[in-house]
């Protein structure tokens, strides 16, 4: 990583926003995504406990999807429209994935439910990785397609690239690398790696356009 960009991007931030994601206007944005209702819903929904009927499951990856501020509104639709057509059969496919992904063998959960959205078309990165993001936020990560690939263009991340094709060794490195980026800042930006994520588009949107 570009150590000096990260350092710069941080001076920038807390100079604009006083106090990290303790600003008030960082409270105020974070109010807006419903971020700490999204993070009830999902460690409410997805405890280990719930994952015994997996039509219960598959409702709450349903409101998952359709409330968060960070699904753009073209899968929205797409994904609500997929899971009124899984067979029974696929919804327990599905459901074993989200639980082993969350509570057991991450790889081979990740596996599973990228296997099966493929089969549908619809294995995209915001769509397997935003239950995570709510579940564990500071340990998982949220992928944006543009984003990562700014994030590692821009910081200069090195032995990881970005592929449309959603794989969890893709996934592990991304997750690596946001955590060790997370430790070389200030401790107003560590709030959890949604947060940090978030603070890394913010630079890179000022960065795409400062001209």
């Amino acid at each position: 990583m570009n150590k000096a960009k990260l350092k710069e991007a941080e001076e920038k931030f807390i100079m604009q926003f006083p106090g990290g994601f303790s600003n008030p206007q960082m409270i105020e944005l974070t109010k807006k995504h419903k971020v700490e209702k999204m993070k009830k819903m999902a460690q409410d929904s997805f405890a280990i406990e719930r994952f015994e009927f997996a039509d219960n499951i598959i409702d709450s990856m349903g409101k998952v999807v359709s409330q968060s501020s960070l699904i753009s509104v073209f899968e929205k639709p797409k994904f609500r429209d997929l899971i009124k057509v899984l067979s029974d059969s696929e919804k327990e496919h599905l459901t074993h994935g989200l639980k082993e992904f969350l509570h057991g063998d991450q790889a081979f959960g990740f596996g599973l439910m990228t296997g099966l959205l493929q089969e549908y078309k619809l294995a995209k990165w915001p769509l397997l990785t935003i239950y995570p993001i709510y579940y564990r936020p500071s340990v998982e990560v949220f992928i944006k397609p543009t984003t990562a690939k700014g994030i590692i263009e821009y910081f200069e991340l090195t032995g990881i690239k970005y592929n449309s094709t959603p794989t969890f060794e893709f996934y592990k490195s991304y997750r690596e690398q946001i955590m060790q980026m997370k430790q070389k800042v200030h401790t107003s930006l560590q709030v959890d790696n949604a947060a940090f994520c978030g603070f890394l588009m913010m630079t890179l949107e000022n960065y795409l356009h400062k001209d």
